[in-house]
């Protein structure tokens, strides 16, 4: 596949994201590329990437001081602990705020290393390789870092973008379907809330992507990220416009919550029963059409997406969902705060419901 490279530009940073196949070997000659110098680099890196894309990256960087720490990269360890032991690298081995951090992972190992990246010494370089489709279309851009407490899920972090993303697709064909489904979860939200062609490109052409069949796969990574980037550029720090990629999520991290965040339901599957609660509730609502309503609806349970509510929640785990729903970072008030759709492509965020309201809903949605 061609490389392709999309510039985002903040108020705080602009940095590229690199797009093709097989860029861990040439990591060295993208740095260059880039003006990135460094003398030394701690690679952190989810235990879960295969072994030979360490090596590539590795080899590549074969004239570099390396560090690697392997990290167990799941909800739970998402925590400040985590961040300490980076930053205990990085002093021990007196790292200079010109040397870089690597993230090698998922959207998880990037949140923690992006983290501990803002807190090193005020600022390091931090170079982000997302493994999995979820990090590449979602959390690798933007410059969102964070870690979870006992309180919540993302309520301890910092925007911090980095100074370079490399989106390989070769780190898909590693990944099982389960975690592709969780990638795709954030591929059709970015549709939902800005694009109703890219929405109908999912359509026709799911089980292509889904198969990882190119070129549809590089299609959808390319024009997802090309959403993202349109609202980061706007809006940074989530004042107003990013809060629509919130679309599903204040039902979503709640559901996770609600688990413990157990291997039951990952962050995007939650996600996607996320944004079907959201779109329950925007019909109901009567903000969003029948017909619409219909079309995301039928897009999500013709598939093998998750789908059903019921299968992880009972009207016993009500109070629970509420509970984190109400400790949700967006909210302003006592009252919850939601991104629902008008349309396909046109949400509204910034609407606050009761505690009450939401309540309601919830127990009819755990019961019809």
């Amino acid at each position: 596949m061609k490389q392709t490279k999309l510039n985002i530009v903040t108020k705080t940073e602009k940095y590229p994201i690199i797009i093709g196949s097989n860029l861990t070997s040439s990591v060295s000659k993208i740095f260059k590329l880039n003006s990135i110098n460094f003398e030394k680099c701690l690679i952190v890196v989810d235990k879960n990437v295969p072994k030979k894309f360490v090596s590539n990256i590795k080899r590549s960087l074969k004239n570099k001081k390396i560090q690697v720490l392997f990290f167990n990269a799941n909800e739970k360890n998402k925590n400040i602990n985590s961040v300490n032991k980076i930053l205990e690298i990085l002093l021990n081995k007196n790292f200079s705020r010109n040397d870089i951090l690597i993230s090698l992972g998922g959207g998880i190992t990037g949140d923690v290393s992006g983290f501990a990246a803002s807190l090193f010494k005020r600022g390091l370089k931090f170079i982000n390789i997302p493994t999995t489709l979820l990090a590449q279309v979602d959390s690798s851009i933007g410059g969102k870092t964070g870690v979870n407490s006992k309180y919540g899920k993302n309520l301890i972090g910092s925007f911090y973008q980095p100074t370079l993303v490399i989106s390989d697709i070769q780190f898909l064909k590693s990944l099982s379907k389960r975690n592709i489904i969780c990638g795709y979860g954030e591929i059709l939200k970015h549709s939902l809330i800005d694009n109703k062609k890219i929405f109908n490109f999912l359509n026709k052409n799911q089980k292509k992507i889904l198969n990882l069949s190119s070129p549809f796969i590089e299609k959808a990574i390319y024009e997802s990220c090309k959403i993202k980037k349109k609202v980061v550029e706007k809006d940074e720090k989530e004042t107003a416009l990013r809060k629509v990629l919130n679309f599903g999520h204040t039902f979503a991290h709640a559901y996770e919550a609600s688990l413990g965040y157990s291997h039951k339901l990952n962050h995007g599957e939650a996600v996607i029963l996320g944004m079907k609660t959201a779109t329950s509730f925007s019909l109901k609502e009567n903000i969003l059409s029948q017909s619409e309503y219909n079309s995301i609806i039928k897009h999500i349970d013709n598939s093998s997406l998750p789908s059903s509510i019921k299968k992880y929640f009972s009207i016993k785990d009500l109070n629970k969902i509420l509970s984190f729903m109400i400790k949700d970072k967006k909210n302003k008030s006592e009252k919850i705060n939601l991104v629902i759709l008008k349309k396909i492509g046109k949400p509204i965020f910034n609407k606050e419901y009761s505690k009450q309201k939401i309540s309601l809903f919830l127990k009819n949605f755990l019961t019809n």
